[in-house]
């Protein structure tokens, strides 16, 4: 009975464990410039899988890419200049957080700038609404008075 309390406590622990989709044969013998690789690579999107970087993705595309930063890494590139490599290669869709500058810009600032546009239309189209609805400034004469109390009454 202990036994399976221990094989059930190390089945657990194990599939706690992220699971990383990097293969034993990609690592570089190198630690330094394996941790350069993991670094940049968690910034670097799977293109097949989307929202998850290619550290974690088990897609082929994935594994290229894993591996041609390793191969731009070991050819003495920056991390900066993989990079840029891979963006040149693939669009700044590659990329987990894209850069703010050029047109992505745009991307960075309309999302805001839409919705500042619609609280001040919102807000113009309140205001409106409430000068609409004022009472009118002279109050009915006694005449009105009288045939509006005959309107109410039928």
């Amino acid at each position: 009975m202990t036994g399976m309390k221990y094989l059930v406590l190390a089945l657990g622990l194990l599939l706690a464990l992220p699971s990383f989709a990097v293969q034993p044969d990609e690592v570089l013998d190198d630690p330094a410039l394996e941790a350069r690789a993991r670094e940049i690579s968690q910034g670097l999107r799977c293109l097949v899988c989307r929202n998850e970087n290619i550290d974690d993705s088990n897609a082929q595309l994935a594994r290229d890419l894993r591996l041609l930063v390793r191969e731009r890494l070991v050819a003495g590139d920056s991390n900066q200049q993989v990079v840029d490599f891979i963006v040149d290669r693939y669009g700044e869709y590659v990329l987990l957080k894209p850069t703010t500058r050029g047109a992505n810009l745009i991307l960075w600032v309309a999302g805001p700038a839409m919705l500042l546009l619609a609280l001040a239309i919102g807000g113009f189209y309140i205001r409106s609404r409430r000068r609409s609805n004022e009472p009118p400034e002279r109050p009915l004469s006694a005449d009105e008075e009288t045939r509006l109390k005959e309107i109410l009454r039928q």
